[in-house]
Parts: structure tokens; sequence; C-alpha cells
């Protein structure tokens, strides 16, 4: 198994939960992403983007890190060439920090990267420190987040035989059409397992931390 982390280039609170889930991932940075490392302790094994917002500081700071550097007229994201290049070095896992929040149709594309890498059979996790994002997809995922935290699933597209356990209002084979709110806003009582008979959504969290998080 071997766990890769894409900074990227959005908002990140370093929290203890979030430096224990990096454990010993690998690291790569998609252009501004690199600004999370010091705060991250880590130094990605490479460095890829059109450099258009990565700043001079950190390429001086960083310059001993291997880059690859893209035309910033390109059909994809510095983020997405981030991701391809860690698939080639051998990714079975995926932490994509730095991805929630900001600008919406970055944030919106990257939830729905983040189905393609789930279908492809790729574990993968989006987190800003504060909010997480798992995609789901036909089959069986267990997230392990604190009790208390809130949790929704919000489909994006009908979702047929739909399980849910280990929150405060669990589900059995149901089905939850496009739109429905019926998945916002549950809470996590234990692990929580997600079982999906057809059809994607996205699960987002909201992880309740301790005081020294």
């Amino acid at each position: 198994m071997t766990c890769f982390a894409i900074l990227l280039g959005g908002d990140l609170s370093v929290t203890t939960r979030l430096r224990r889930q990096i454990g010993k991932a690998r690291i790569i940075a998609a252009d501004s992403g690199m600004m999370h490392a010091a705060a991250l302790g880590v130094t990605p094994e490479l460095w890829v983007g059109d450099f258009d917002s990565a700043g001079s500081e950190l390429a001086l700071q960083y310059a001993d890190v291997p880059r690859e550097t893209f035309p910033t007229d390109k059909d994809a994201t510095d983020g997405a060439i981030a991701i391809a290049e860690a698939m080639r070095r051998g990714a079975s896992d995926f932490l994509l920090l730095g991805g929630l929040g900001g600008q919406t149709d970055h944030t919106a594309g990257l939830l729905g990267q983040s189905l393609d890498i789930a279908r492809r059979g790729f574990r993968c996790c989006l987190s800003s420190g504060a909010e997480e994002a798992w995609p789901v997809v036909p089959g069986h995922l267990s997230i392990d987040v604190p009790a208390g935290s809130r949790l929704s699933i919000i489909p994006f597209s009908d979702l047929t035989g739909l399980s849910l356990t280990g929150v405060k209002w669990p589900l059995a084979e149901q089905t939850v059409g496009l739109g429905a709110t019926l998945t916002l806003s549950n809470v996590v009582t234990g692990q929580v397992d997600i079982m999906l008979q057809a059809g994607h959504g996205v699960a987002i969290a909201y992880p309740l931390l301790a005081p020294n998080d």
C-alpha cells in the first residue's frame, strides 16, 4: 500500500489528526500547494505545475526539490497532473490536501475527480484539516472519524441500495435521489460503514477535534 499526499493550493489547517493521516505518505506538491509543506513538516519528492502562482520565495526555499514544469495553457489542472504522476509512481491511496473550499468550480471539479479515482479502484480522501470528503461509489467504504462529528452524504446521482452504519440515523438499502437532503447532517457514533449498490456521491465530515488538535 503506497499512500500519496497531494498538496493543493487551497486553505489547509494543520491539525494533529491531519499529521497522523499523512503518516508515511509520499508527497507531491502541485504549484502553490508547496506553501503547505513547511507547516506539515514535509519535503515533497516532486513539484509539478505551470508555477504561475507558486511565488519566488517558495522556489528559493525548495530549490532542491525536483520540478516538472508545464505550460499555462494546458488541458488539466496542476492537481490533476500531480495525481497522474502519483499513479505512475505506484499510488494505491490518495490524500488530497488543500482542495476543499475556495473557488467552487475547482472544488466541484476535484470532487468529481475523486469519484473517478475511486471508480478506478483507489482509496481517496480530501481534507482541509477542518473538513474531509470521501468519494462514494458502488461497494463498501469505511471511514474513521471521531464520534460526535457531523457527516453528510451528497448524491451526485440517484443512489440505490445505500446502507449506512456507525451514525445516529442509520440507513438500510435506502434509495436516495439526486438532490435529496435525507443524508445531510448525520452524527457519527462509531466507525462509519457505507455500502452502495449503484450510483455515486460524496461523504463529507466535519471531524470533532480534541482540544490539542
